[in-house]
């Protein structure tokens, strides 16, 4: 892991100030350029970083993320194919859900689950989630089934990262944790300004959030190969 590839890191981080300029200044034509260049300097990042074991279980499942959350992104970027982005970003979840279990001390290994403390660590999750579907359920139209199943999986994921707690290096597991909850919280904002009251900020807070979940994501990961377990 050389500090060379941290090279890749610069294009995410010029593309994603360039984004939120652009949505600053509401240009959507120049966001068909930075969007598109945010998420592919994490993809080579990661990639270069762990060639040594890309044909490992953690590694597809982290670029098969990140990938699917690229074409998501491009999809996005036209309103009348908000569901093929929103499928292409719940296949993303499902990725980062196989690699959040593989992240962890023993990932084959089944202990003893309590269901009822497990329950209520996740009630704050669950809470929220219910509450935007909620607010934005009446203009969901056609997509209330899609949305249902794509709630259940963000919110898999977000938890699957809490039960990583105690079973990863503390600096992956809070990586990897506030990443979850950053993407979680960008998602929420994306629907409720979609679908039940838009706001001016909405695009900054969506895109500002996403951008920092998908690096602390990407960077807890890389934690979790580099640190003694």
């Amino acid at each position: 892991m050389r500090n060379k590839n941290f090279a890749w890191l610069y294009l995410f981080l010029l593309a994603t100030l360039a984004d939120l300029v652009f949505l600053l200044e509401s240009n959507s034509e120049l966001r068909f350029y930075s969007k598109p260049l945010i998420l592919l300097g994490l993809i080579l990042y990661f990639y270069m970083i762990t060639k040594p074991i890309a044909s490992t279980l953690l590694t597809k499942s982290v670029l098969g993320a990140l990938v699917f959350s690229w074409i998501g992104d491009i999809l996005l970027l036209w309103s009348q194919l908000f569901a093929f982005g929103l499928g292409a970003f719940l296949i993303a979840h499902v990725c980062y859900i196989i690699a959040f279990k593989v992240a962890q001390k023993n990932p084959g290994h089944i202990g003893q689950v309590n269901f009822i403390k497990t329950f209520f660590y996740n009630l704050p999750f669950y809470i929220l989630a219910a509450f935007v579907y909620y607010l934005i359920q009446p203009n969901l139209g056609v997509l209330k089934a899609p949305v249902i199943i794509y709630v259940i999986v963000i919110v898999s994921m977000v938890t699957t990262a809490r039960e990583r707690f105690g079973k990863s290096h503390p600096s992956s597991f809070w990586q990897v944790m506030i990443g979850a909850i950053l993407f979680f919280i960008s998602d929420g904002i994306l629907a409720i300004d979609r679908f039940y009251l838009g706001f001016p900020e909405a695009g900054i807070l969506i895109m500002g959030t996403y951008a920092v979940a998908q690096l602390l994501i990407v960077m807890g990961i890389r934690s979790h190969l580099i640190q003694p377990q």
